[in-house]
């Protein structure tokens, strides 16, 4: 169970990460208000119905008929900042790293001492057992 959980939890943090810094573009074509086409990877294919037309010797040049179709562009950019040197640690920086690395270490070296302090005296006499004697057992 606690090798699922660890496992579990190792794939959703590496999921948040790249979701985090991944970016994407997704590119929509609606005819009014109807959409028509979208996509994620290329240019979206129009409905043939695009009208701009470029304003010609006529008398009025700001009149242009517009048209009913338009494109959309959302962009999710993702985070860049997420590269870190460490080129340049700063002095307690060092030293908590220095510090870390001999506590952790320290963790893991067992204590070998052969100390025993009850050696010199003799273990108590028992003349009968109580806990029989009473009939009290835990259970």
């Amino acid at each position: 169970m606690k090798q699922f959980f660890h496992k579990s939890m190792a794939v959703f943090m590496a999921t948040v990460v790249f979701m985090t810094t991944m970016s994407f573009t997704v590119d929509m074509h609606y005819c009014g208000d109807t959409l028509v086409d979208f996509s994620f990877t290329q240019q979206v294919d129009t409905c043939g119905m695009d009208k701009t037309q470029k304003p010609s010797s006529c008398e009025n040049p700001k009149l242009v008929e517009k048209s009913c179709c338009t494109d959309t562009q959302l962009i999710k950019k993702g985070q860049d900042d997420l590269k870190l040197s460490f080129d340049k640690l700063s002095f307690e920086q060092q030293v908590f790293v220095a510090l870390f690395t001999y506590s952790y270490n320290s963790l893991f070296q067992g204590i070998e001492s052969q100390e025993i302090p009850f050696i010199d005296y003799a273990p108590p006499f028992v003349e009968r057992d109580v806990q029989v004697l009473h009939q009290t057992f835990l259970i």
